[in-house]
């Protein structure tokens, strides 16, 4: 399907791209609330209705009813509405522009693309007088760019068949993706002046032998893979330590992302590190809470879901092989409530987050007909 025979989509991704939508809990955000009554007013202007789920104050979901031959079964559509921040961006950001078969801005392919497709396959069918087999909800939710508190929300109590998440995967069926369990540990020392260094306790020193032993669980999460998804890993992202130079520190702290492979329960996980820092001699040493602990998600290959998204993909002429992904989504809560689920939508995960952030226009044109033949098609 060439890009240019459905100018409509593009309209729409680009008023979705002009909109800032970066998630509150990073620098320059704000509610997604814009982005949630931009929703609302494109299905009112198509008839469709629609309503919301307060997740936080002045933060919503939005969800789109498209009603179903049999209203026994529904599909879930979900994308998210949030974005990251904009720092260290090279292109402007809220100015969408397409060139060269690409849409650029950010957001564009995280994930308003997928967004702005799933959008436009509900319009399709009504605009059609098409039924779907299945009721079908369309949920643009919250705050999946820290927390998942919209995804969240979304699940509690929520009955579906089948859930499809839009994330860039490249036109790729994605079954399995890692979770993310993310912590901070604090090292303690006693303050002093820099001069009379033997007076205090570095905190920053005490943290040596954490980010020894780190290192070694970090190289001991080589083996076992999984099939679809590679090994765990462990990575230390942030170090903080001291007031000022002529301090000996009594606190350092470090965060710590570690991906969750199916099977794995990250508290457990936690827990089990936890045990282990507290052992090393010598030292003080905190482990917080964990910020984020998600499970890994994981859909079985015979999955109904699966199924007509490889037959789908295939009739494309697209590789149907269901595959993994390392990243965390929305997708591993609707596993968690019983929803087999697949990832999926038009761009890159390179392209997420980054300096200059694009989508390719001939993806977003065949992933809005994948989404349509796909709600006419699953039963």
């Amino acid at each position: 399907m060439a890009w240019r025979t459905v100018e409509p989509v593009f309209q729409t991704l680009s008023e979705l791209v002009a909109i800032k939508s970066i998630n509150p809990a990073y620098e320059g955000g704000v509610p997604e609330e814009e982005i949630a009554r931009y929703v609302e007013r494109f299905f009112a202007a198509r008839g469709i209705e629609t309503f919301r789920q307060e997740v936080l104050p002045g933060r919503s979901n939005v969800i789109a009813r498209l009603p179903g031959r049999d209203p026994n079964r529904r599909v879930i559509l979900e994308a998210h509405m949030d974005t990251v921040s904009v720092n260290g961006m090279t292109i402007p950001p809220f100015q969408p522009e397409i060139r060269e078969g690409r849409l650029y801005g950010r957001g564009s392919c995280d994930t308003k693309a997928g967004l702005a497709t799933m959008m436009h396959a509900m319009a399709h069918l009504k605009d059609e007088g098409i039924v779907p087999p299945c009721e079908v909800w369309m949920a643009a939710v919250v705050d999946e760019e820290f927390a998942f508190r919209g995804v969240i929300r979304l699940c509690e109590g929520l009955e579906a068949v089948a859930a499809i998440v839009a994330e860039p995967t490249e036109m790729r069926a994605v079954i399995a993706a890692k979770g993310v369990l993310r912590w901070k540990i604090r090292t303690l020392g006693t303050a002093a002046h820099s001069a009379k260094p033997h007076l205090g306790e570095s905190a920053i020193r005490a943290m040596t032998p954490v980010l020894q032993w780190l290192n070694m669980a970090a190289d001991s999460l080589a083996k076992p893979e999984h099939p679809l998804l590679g090994p765990a890993t462990l990575s230390v992202g942030m170090i903080h330590g001291g007031e000022q130079i002529n301090f000996v520190p009594d606190r350092c702290e470090v965060a710590i992302d570690r991906r969750i492979l199916p099977g794995e329960d990250p508290n457990a996980v936690w827990s089990a590190y936890r045990s282990e820092l507290l052992e090393i001699p010598g030292i003080r040493v905190e482990m917080e809470e964990p910020m984020i602990a998600d499970p890994a998600m994981e859909t079985a290959v015979d999955a109904d879901v699966v199924r007509v998204a490889q037959q789908i993909l295939t009739s494309q002429g697209y590789d149907a092989t269901p595959c993994g992904v390392p990243f965390g989504s929305d997708a591993s809560k609707f596993v968690r409530q019983g929803i087999p689920s697949i990832i999926f939508g038009p761009g890159s995960i390179d392209r997420a987050h980054a300096a200059v952030e694009y989508v390719e226009c001939d993806q977003v044109a065949e992933a809005l007909k994948f989404y349509i033949d796909f709600l006419i098609a699953f039963e």
